[in-house]
């Protein structure tokens, strides 16, 4: 065993979110060949893409078939988001089910429909009493609820990702990560250390300018060193990329796969 510092350091499990394939297209059989092939070990399945909500039988399959070739499943990508229903609740069980059948550990939702500039106190209280219900529905299938961070929710700037957090005060209530084109290097770093044990999984790409470049390992080495003392288990997922090619897919991998492979060495 390592020593205490040791202990802390984060783990990170590489891989690919399945959204990424969905304009190549690759079926399920050829994202986990890919996957397979190129070295990576985790999968965040991706809803009205590769998994369907309400439809735990074809989920419980393609678990099967993941786990089979050696993956594990990170999380299921769902596109529920807060503020969309009427019912919240029946429309959160659909993608609950599927993700339960998946097995998924985390189930990524959407932080509401507007920038967090354009909701007032009232509107913010009633969607992080939203992401309370739902946070407590996966927690009683053992699965945690993770928001997606990105632009025009409620996690498009640090302070309202950590507010959203803070007024839902629930246990069971997380926030994926990634690299936000609205916000500098540097903001992104504070990111990371705001939400500090509240980030599960990062979403992993490079957008030079605002377009998809190749992955850029000075750029991710600097938000993995952020990240480096968050501990415990966490998947990069490589999303977006350039061109929507298989090749730079490969590409992007090898550099991935480096920059975690140098990062275990060094730690």
């Amino acid at each position: 065993m390592g020593s205490g510092a040791e202990a802390m350091k984060t783990q990170w499990i590489p891989g690919a979110v399945s959204a990424t394939f969905k304009k190549m297209p690759l079926t399920t059989d050829e994202v986990i060949a890919l996957l397979s092939d190129c070295g990576l070990k985790a999968v965040e399945w991706s809803e009205n893409v590769h998994v369907w909500p309400n439809d735990p039988d074809s989920a419980a399959l393609l678990r099967q078939k993941t786990e089979a070739a050696g993956l594990r499943v990170a999380a299921y990508g769902s596109y529920f988001r807060l503020g969309e229903n009427e019912q919240p609740g029946p429309a959160f069980e659909r993608s609950l089910r599927s993700a339960k059948a998946l097995g998924a550990p985390i189930i990524r939702v959407w932080a509401g429909t507007q920038a967090s500039a354009e909701v007032d106190d009232a509107q913010f209280i009633r969607l992080a009493d939203e992401a309370a219900l739902i946070a407590e529905m996966a927690a009683k299938e053992q699965i945690k609820a993770a928001f997606e961070w990105h632009k025009n929710t409620l996690t498009d700037t640090n302070e309202s990702a950590e507010r959203l957090i803070r007024e839902a005060n629930h246990p069971n209530l997380y926030c994926l990560w990634q690299p936000t084109v609205a916000l500098s290097p540097r903001e992104r770093v504070q990111g990371i250390r705001l939400m500090g044990g509240r980030l599960l999984n990062f979403h992993v790409y490079s957008w030079p300018d605002g377009k998809r470049g190749p992955l850029n390992a000075a750029e991710w080495q600097y938000y993995l060193d952020a990240a480096a003392d968050m501990g415990g288990e966490h998947c990069a997922l490589l999303e977006f990329v350039r061109d929507d090619s298989p090749e730079q897919f490969r590409s992007d991998a090898k550099t991935l796969l480096k920059l975690l492979e140098s990062g275990e060495e060094n730690g």
